[in-house]
């Protein structure tokens, strides 16, 4: 423990995700100790973040304006939707340039023990961007764990309308990977996601 407000800071910097005790203690002594570390301008980007980023009014991705970058370009496809559960998720998924769809935020995943249920997210703008008929894909990109599972299972179910594919995102085992430090659900949805080979 520390004195007044290095400990202040140290409890600020540790209550943000991902965080925790150490890394929040080496984050404050580096501004402490780096005198170039310009801590007024970490301040007022904190501060203009606050104040100018939003969720896109279509998909729940960040932006600045009513719609984000991706909403507005004539290029992607509006007939496929790529359903997420984080803005960061988009970010990700961009970052292959594989997808030139639309994207869906769903902000979060359903999960009980946390009292997120379906009405807490974005389903019902999700199935008001469906109603025209416009999009003939959705896919379900939501995390693959136990929140990301009932997530997609209950939108997989909500979704079987006439003239809609609903596909999910395949998962297993990551490149350079072991089999045998892969869990049983990994390896599990390896073997339902194989593939044919073609020599």
């Amino acid at each position: 423990m520390y004195e007044g407000i290095v400990q202040e800071l140290i409890d600020e910097l540790g209550a943000l995700p991902g965080i925790g005790p150490k890394s929040a203690q080496r984050i404050a002594f580096h501004i402490l100790q780096t005198e170039s570390f310009d801590v007024s301008k970490l301040a007022a980007v904190l501060l203009e973040v606050r104040e100018k980023v939003r969720f896109c009014d279509v998909c729940g991705n960040v932006t600045e304006g009513e719609q984000c970058s991706i909403c507005r370009d004539p290029r992607r496809s509006p007939v496929t939707i790529c359903v997420v559960e984080e803005a960061k998720d988009v970010a990700a998924i961009e970052r292959t340039r594989e997808f030139k769809g639309l994207y869906h935020v769903l902000g979060g995943a359903i999960s009980p023990i946390a009292g997120v249920g379906p009405d807490d997210l974005r389903i019902r703008q999700l199935m008001q961007r469906l109603a025209d008929g416009t999009v003939t894909e959705v896919i379900i990109a939501t995390n693959p764990n136990l929140e990301g599972e009932a997530t997609a299972t209950y939108l997989s179910r909500l979704l079987q309308q006439p003239g809609l594919r609903v596909s999910r995102l395949a998962s297993g085992l990551p490149v350079g990977g072991d089999l045998e430090y892969a869990d049983e659900v990994t390896l599990g949805r390896a073997f339902e996601g194989r593939r044919t080979l073609e020599g």
